[in-house]
């Protein structure tokens, strides 16, 4: 029993890992539809705008409950603008440019998220995130170094589209934390329904900007329409099933988890595409996931550090909490045991009253005449003595002495 019981906890722990994963793989493979509705006749900035209106109407569908929980701040319409340059930049990258070297920019994250950290959170920009942002940087370079040019800069539009959604996706990802400080009512799924609305937004601009062939009626239309549906609400179920893991699964686990990403798309643009990355491509994209990797592993070495020291804090706390429970029970029981021996000592002087009292009745008796022994009267008076003094474990309550004190 116990051992079911065991694997039981086992495959629970193991589902936010396997959602995140779910999330890094459907985030993989969604430039291959994204190219299918380009093939339809839906620009990039349109087929984003549309998928993000989607997903936001069906997140705000699925948890209007959670709309009350909104209020106004400035850092609302710039959390929508970064997720809109992140959405644009990545799917126009993915559809016009090769996948998997706009992946690799759009990776860049660990540097712009410590520069952007730096300026807006107040986070202290540390050696170890230098180096790390150096890393990353270097693989960038590496891996967009031309002979040609001799510059290491985007070779295309759809490279620099790549390399703006991934600053955005920094600043969105710094933008959510500011959120989450200065809205801590606002539910986690509201700012997901502001990222997708700001998406839509922004691709809905964008798209005037681009030239868009005229979508005939027919079965091409409805296969677009019914795409961009079942993308909204995949990418809505998708968002959520993400944050179902994040919140429970470490921050630096999650991190590595969701470099599966790039080796989905590397296998998808090979397979779906036949897109196939050269030497230099592997050798900076390898640097770009050191770098995100070491920023796990930094993280979670400063987290060590910190502990002990909210350990021996939270013990000083217990410790100062204990003792001060301590003093009060010992003023408790001072207390009752001043009450036990007044009562003590009250039962122990009428005890003595009663028998110089018993002694001087007996006195009486003697000197009386038969009579007076005879007198019912008298009979009754010491009655009444024997049940005052004679039992002396009475209360005037009915209880017995000593049992609140055991209660």
């Amino acid at each position: 029993m116990s051992g079911a019981q065991s694997s039981r906890r086992n495959l629970s722990a193991g589902w936010p890992t396997l959602a995140i994963m779910i999330g890094a793989s459907v985030w993989g493979v969604i430039w291959f539809p994204l190219r299918t509705l380009a093939s339809f006749g839906l620009t990039g900035t349109a087929a984003g705008a549309a998928t993000s209106a989607a997903g936001c109407l069906f997140v705000l569908l699925l948890r209007r409950r959670s709309i009350a929980t909104v209020r106004w701040h400035g850092v609302l319409p710039l959390l929508g603008l970064a997720a809109g340059v992140t959405n644009i930049g990545f799917v126009w990258g993915a559809i016009h440019g090769e996948v998997m070297r706009v992946l690799l920019l759009f990776y860049l994250t660990p540097a712009w998220t410590a520069i952007f950290a730096h300026f807006i959170l107040h986070e202290r920009l540390t050696w170890s995130g230098a180096a790390l942002a150096a890393l990353s940087l270097a693989g960038a370079v590496l891996m967009l170094w031309s002979p040609k040019l001799g510059v290491p800069l985007p070779g295309s539009a759809a490279e620099w589209a790549g390399l703006a959604g991934g600053m955005g996706f920094a600043m969105s990802n710094v933008l959510v934390v500011k959120t989450s400080r200065v809205l801590p009512q606002m539910k986690p799924e509201m700012r997901t329904a502001v990222i997708f609305g700001g998406a839509a937004i922004f691709g809905l601009i964008a798209s005037f900007f681009e030239p868009m062939p005229t979508l005939h009626a027919g079965e091409p239309l409805a296969r677009a329409v019914l795409l961009v549906l079942a993308l909204g609400v995949l990418l809505g179920v998708n968002n959520m099933l993400v944050q179902y893991g994040l919140a429970r699964v470490p921050a630096n686990r999650a991190s590595i988890i969701m470099l599966f990403e790039i080796v989905v798309t590397a296998l998808s643009s090979w397979l779906l595409a036949g897109e196939t990355p050269g030497p230099r491509e592997w050798t900076g994209g390898a640097c770009i996931v050191l770098a995100s990797l070491l920023s796990s592993w930094v993280h979670r070495a400063q987290e060590a550090r910190k502990r002990p020291r909210q350990i021996a804090h939270a013990s000083a706390e217990a410790s100062a909490i204990a003792h001060a429970d301590a003093g009060l029970l010992d003023d408790e029981s001072d207390h009752d045991d001043r009450d036990q021996n007044d009562k003590q000592m009250g039962d122990g002087r009428g005890d003595l009253d009663g028998k110089h009292s018993g002694d001087r009745s007996g006195n009486r008796s003697e000197d009386q005449t038969d009579s007076q022994n005879d007198d019912p009267a008298a009979d009754k008076n010491d009655d009444k003595n024997a049940n005052r003094h004679g039992s002396p474990g009475a209360r005037p309550d009915g209880g017995q002495n000593g049992a609140r004190a055991m209660v």
